[in-house]
């Protein structure tokens, strides 16, 4: 989950609106916390004067709120949430509006194929201090890698706005025959004084931004370029800034602020972020026109920042049916409005019911600029919820008591952990999701059976997994250090791809194990397993497998009572040195589902 530090007497100014601090104890800041699904994972200082040098870390447990993943935006939350109201932001555009910008980004359809995407605004006020750059390259860094999935899906650059002559272009770029002088420090502050100018392609193999980001563009034909009228270069986006125009520092009052990406909604809407933040931060937004060379879902002529989200309609019977408790559409209007969200009491129909159904009384909500959560009725139900407060909602006793028994498969999963203990294996638990990298490449494996999350917030969980060695793996390439033999196992679900099933897909309860020893080989592991189903009392039968994950030869399909129910073998050389694996493995894994019968 993410994690932000944050400058104290900064977040307490926002969150309290210079009134001082509002919570006069850690148990009630932490309470407070909670209408953001958010932690304190520091010490609380009391939130007093003073705090102009000290810092709190917040933990986020809410992808779905990248809005909150900044000073800002968390004490934005803190303070509509206290009756603080819900904030204006006038500088946005909308669909439909002909509203014209001074300043305009023109974008060639060369960058089509790569990276189409840019959004962007100019932001004017005080000079910058110390606390506040930080701050703004922490927000640039959250939304990079947790929301953009690593810089992949959506990337941010700041530049010294009054350096820059308009329009920007946004290009595509030969990248052995463009040249500029990257930043060098690893502080986005720090310039480049002396350096000399580098190619696109030589920065991916030699700059340590470079070197991080390659996999964005390193097999890519052309690679997206941002310039300014007179040609300088501002940035290699999404790698490295220039060390002139990019280079912001303290001090500087005009900073122009740009996204692209490969989603135009996650661009836009990160946009929107980075503005309503700057805005609650006292800074004046000036809108940027974004001139497109094709067709885009929003146009081809935008003025950022824009409001594109779409209302949402939530039934009162769905409010009572998800919290058990009866709310008037005014004190949903008013929860919601405690959430930032603007809401009124309409009749409509919810989304997706039958166009013959009888419209119902509930309320429609508008998401706020900076917000696009809002996927179906129930995340508005949530967010009534939220703004009621969790302590508003009387407990109440079940009306239907029932006696509580394991279900088969559990007590099955209880025996075969029981076995592996007994044989000398520890007990791993993993996470359900991954990488492609970690679940399928490392694994020798198409992965063309796995199933890919739609939205996923970072590429490090973008992937179910469909197999528990690729876990029992990972584990193994870190424990190098440890005396072997090394003896793993998980009892954990998986889900693939199942054109038999309704839905598409199948869950199901898999037990993996792994033997990692010098001496490991293939009659180790059938060895294993011949324990292990003895003790189960099952028959099973062997033939070769072809597993590529697995040394040809060396592998064999388990079959029970005819049916397929799982594999084991020696994982193959590459699996291991892909993991960076020293020693033989061998490993198995079979299918509970298909066991237990």
């Amino acid at each position: 989950m993410p994690k932000i530090e944050i400058n104290e007497k900064h977040f307490f100014d926002l969150a309290c609106a210079g009134k001082g601090c509002a919570w006069d104890s850690q148990e009630k800041f932490e309470e407070a916390l909670t209408c953001a699904k958010a932690e304190l994972d520091s010490q609380w200082h009391g939130g007093g004067s003073g705090g102009e040098d000290r810092f709190l870390k917040i933990e986020l447990n809410d992808t779905n709120r990248p809005d909150l993943w900044s000073t800002a935006g968390l004490a934005r939350q803190l303070r509509v949430h206290g009756g603080g109201g819900i904030p204006e932001y006038p500088f946005f555009s909308r669909p439909g509006d002909v509203k014209k910008a001074a300043r305009k980004i023109v974008v060639e359809d060369g960058v089509r194929q790569v990276r189409p995407f840019v959004a962007g605004f100019v932001v004017s006020g005080a000079p910058l201090c110390d606390s506040m750059l930080r701050d703004m390259i922490q927000t640039q860094e959250k939304l990079a890698w947790n929301f953009g999935r690593k810089r992949r899906t959506v990337s941010m650059g700041l530049y010294r706005a009054a350096q820059i002559a308009w329009p920007v272009v946004y290009k595509g770029a030969d990248p052995d025959a463009v040249s500029f002088v990257p930043l060098q420090g690893e502080d986005a502050r720090e310039d480049s004084c002396g350096a000399s100018p580098m190619t696109l392609r030589r920065i991916l193999k030699e700059h340590p931004k470079g070197r991080e980001y390659a996999f964005i563009l390193e097999n890519e034909r052309v690679h997206p370029l941002l310039t300014d009228a007179s040609g300088a270069v501002l940035s290699y986006p999404p790698i490295i800034n220039s060390a002139d125009t990019g280079a912001v520092r303290v001090g500087d009052s005009e900073i122009f602020v740009e996204l692209t990406g490969t989603d135009i909604r996650m661009v836009t809407l990160a946009a929107s972020i980075a503005a309503c933040d700057l805005a609650d931060n006292g800074f004046s937004v000036e809108p940027v026109e974004v001139e497109y060379g094709f067709d885009t879902v929003f146009g081809r002529n935008i003025v950022y920042p824009f409001y594109f989200q779409e209302p949402v309609f939530c039934s009162l019977a769905r409010v009572e049916r998800f919290l058990g408790e009866a709310l008037s559409a005014d004190e949903c209007v008013r929860a919601l409005a405690r959430m930032g969200v603007r809401a009124e009491k309409i009749v409509s129909r919810e989304r997706g019911a039958p166009a013959d159904s009888p419209a119902v009384e509930g309320v429609l909500a508008l998401p706020p600029e900076y917000r696009n959560d809002f996927l179906h009725a129930a995340d508005i139900v949530e967010d009534v919820m939220i703004g009621c407060g969790l302590g508003s909602f009387a407990p109440v006793r079940s009306t239907e008591p029932t006696v509580g028994r394991l279900l088969p498969m559990t007590a099955f999963g209880r025996q075969v952990k029981e076995i592996f203990i007994g044989m000398g294996f520890q007990e791993m638990i993993y996470n359900y999701l991954g990488s492609r990298r970690d679940l399928a490449d490392n694994m020798n494996s198409a992965g063309e059976r796995m199933i890919r999350i739609a939205n996923p917030m970072t590429e490090n969980y973008e992937y179910v997994r469909d197999s528990v060695v690729a876990s029992l793996a990972a584990s193994e390439a870190v424990s190098a250090h440890s005396v072997y033999p090394h003896r793993i196992f998980e009892v954990g679900k998986v889900a693939f791809l199942d054109p038999a099933e309704n839905s598409g897909t199948a869950t199901r309860q898999y037990a993996g194990f792994l033997h990692a020893d010098p001496a490991a080989n293939f009659n180790t592991a059938a060895a294993q397993l011949r324990t292990l189903f003895y003790y189960l009392s099952r028959d099973y039968d062997v033939e070769e497998s072809g597993d590529p994950r697995f040394i040809p030869g060396r592998a064999a399909e388990v079959l029970c009572r005819g049916r397929r129910v799982g594999v084991f073998g020696e994982l193959h050389p590459q699996v291991l040195e892909n993991w960076g694996i020293a020693v033989p493995c061998t490993a198995g894994e079979f299918d509970l589902d298909e066991l237990i019968g």
